[in-house]
């Protein structure tokens, strides 16, 4: 329950943050659903906004709130995204991919202007790698691209939906990555990028504008990590 409450708290309170007018970005995730769920109440009384969502689950569930969608044809760039994370190290540096989605998630979050993330107190580590990195790869010769993976000191799992290899929405595959330690998460994201068959990493270096982290008591801690 106060994991809950905790995740609750911070998706409220990074609502506040959009106002008239904006282009918003819905991440994808437990966290993120309930921010869509607080900015589809916020439409309903009245607030003006559009959105582009980072995976068909997210924006299934801003269209039923009533959130309105546009494609991103009409998009030049985003005024706000608001994501989760799996873990948030001590520099901000993120993973994310739990959901499967990354992949779009870093394309919303490269093209926002503000790019706030929502975690439970839980999420906040030292250093990131407890939690398997989630690494995008193309199913052709998912063999090599696995041997090549393991060659940077990681046990890769490919992940399973049931029975079958679990499919993102664009495709692909992903090989959860168990590294224990992640200590220079810049350089790991340039060695993984070097190897043919991988898409993209949850890794996510330097990119948050805001962290905002909710507490089981239903409080929130307000990160600035780039001031405007």
């Amino acid at each position: 329950m106060t994991v809950s409450v905790a995740k609750q708290a911070a998706a409220e309170r990074a609502v506040e943050y959009i106002t008239d007018g904006m282009i918003v970005g819905l991440g994808s995730g437990s966290t993120s659903e309930l921010a869509i769920e607080a900015i589809a109440r916020r439409v309903r009384e009245g607030l003006q906004i559009k959105a582009v969502a980072s995976s068909k689950k997210s924006e299934a569930l801003a269209r039923e709130g009533g959130i309105p969608i546009i494609p991103f044809s009409q998009v030049e760039s985003i005024d706000l995204n608001i994501d989760g994370a799996d873990e948030v190290d001590a520099f901000f540096h993120l993973i994310k991919g739990g959901g499967g989605a990354h992949l779009r998630e870093k394309v919303l979050a490269y093209n926002s202007r503000r790019f706030v993330v929502i975690v439970d107190d839980s999420k906040l580590v030292d250093q990131l790698g407890k939690f398997p990195l989630p690494v995008e790869i193309v199913p052709f010769a998912y063999e090599l691209t696995v041997k090549n993976l393991a060659g940077l000191g990681c046990r890769p799992v490919i992940r399973k939906d049931k029975d079958d290899n679990y499919l993102t929405d664009n495709g692909n595959w992903i090989a959860d990555c168990h590294f224990s330690v992640i200590a220079n998460p810049e350089k790991l994201e340039q060695s993984l990028k070097q190897i043919p068959g991988v898409v993209e990493t949850g890794l996510f270096s330097a990119m948050a504008d805001f962290i905002v982290v909710g507490y089981g008591d239903g409080t929130v801690k307000e990160i600035v990590v780039k001031p405007e």
